[in-house]
């Protein structure tokens, strides 16, 4: 388990090494990624980024990632890097009937930002996108505006990239800053620790407007539309908080007062108050019944989504964000 060391610091530039990307290359590009993601890959337009995810044949998920068009014939996935070679190596199996180039980029200079991003942005040449989910780009990098309380900014570029990067630092209490905008903004990036273990809705993601269900076949589409249709997604991402000094592991239990195990945490992050928030698959039911809820025998308390478990169309999505 970590231990809290000092308070969160406000959100500014720290280097994200926990995410990397994954570039498709060639002129089936769009063909190729359109049998194997959640995402309608045509809305994936140079403006909007859409959410999606790779899932099994029996609809668990691979990887969940954000798609961007850097050019026609060009897409660029950013995933956990826990999961970079293990999505590689899965699409790699389906790539060799496909014109397509798959281009792992572990070393791709990640920063995430908020005070600093008219800065750094601009010594990249780029316009900051003002849209939660919409990104700009050029030949040498790529800034998407994320979601948070907090304005703030993803940008991704070489390592060779010619810029000022004093302003990014790279220690754990800044990306602890930067996680926690993530717990509070609902949005969970799967690690290899729950590899092949959750359908997409487990994770809030048509919630997100990480899938479409009105796009043709891709590889656990009917599983996850059964799921969606029928009604039988029995488990939720939920956000909790513990007074604790130190971090639970991936995967730790959430148990009942009968010391039941009602949900598992996906990912967690230190609180300006001492405490730890997480992000939590949970049965359904602890949202349907008062329950008392316990962390490694601390008591834990459900905290509000900033959005509604209900489905969001990245079809309409885009148009309200190209409008």
């Amino acid at each position: 388990m970590a231990t809290v060391t000092a308070s969160t610091p406000a959100l500014g530039s720290v280097r994200l090494h926990h995410l990397a990307a994954l570039d498709v290359k060639g002129a089936d590009a769009e063909k190729f990624l359109q049998g194997q993601t959640s995402a309608q890959v045509s809305l994936a337009d140079g403006h909007f980024a859409p959410l999606t995810c790779f899932c099994t044949p029996k609809g668990r998920m691979l990887a969940n990632a954000q798609l961007m068009r850097l050019g026609e014939e060009h897409f660029r996935l950013l995933l956990s890097s826990t999961l970079l070679d293990s999505l590689a190596s899965h699409l790699k199996k389906f790539a060799a009937f496909y014109k397509v180039e798959l281009v792992s980029l572990p070393d791709l200079t990640v920063i995430g930002t908020s005070e600093g991003a008219s800065s750094l942005a601009g010594q990249l040449g780029l316009a900051l996108p003002d849209k939660v989910g919409t990104h700009t780009h050029n030949a040498e990098a790529c800034v998407v505006r994320y979601p948070g309380e907090t304005p703030r900014w993803l940008l991704c570029f070489d390592n060779d990239a010619n810029i000022d990067m004093t302003p990014a630092q790279d220690d754990q209490a800044d990306r602890n800053a930067w996680q926690l905008e993530d717990i509070r903004s609902g949005l969970a990036w799967l690690t290899d620790a729950q590899q092949d273990h959750f359908l997409p809705q487990m994770l809030n993601w048509e919630a997100l407007g990480g899938i479409s269900f009105k796009k043709g076949c891709y590889t656990g589409q009917e599983v996850v539309a059964r799921a969606h249709f029928r009604g039988q997604v029995k488990k939720r991402l939920m956000r909790l908080s513990v007074a604790s000094a130190s971090l639970p592991e991936v995967c730790a239990s959430v148990v009942n007062g009968d010391d039941k195990a009602v949900g598992e945490v996906v990912v967690s992050a230190f609180n300006h108050q001492g405490g730890v928030e997480m992000l939590a698959v949970m049965s359904t039911k602890v949202a349907e019944e008062t329950m008392q809820l316990y962390l490694a025998g601390a008591p834990a308390t459900l905290l509000p989504l900033p959005y509604t478990i209900e489905r969001v169309d990245p079809e309409q999505l885009a148009v309200s964000l190209n409008g």
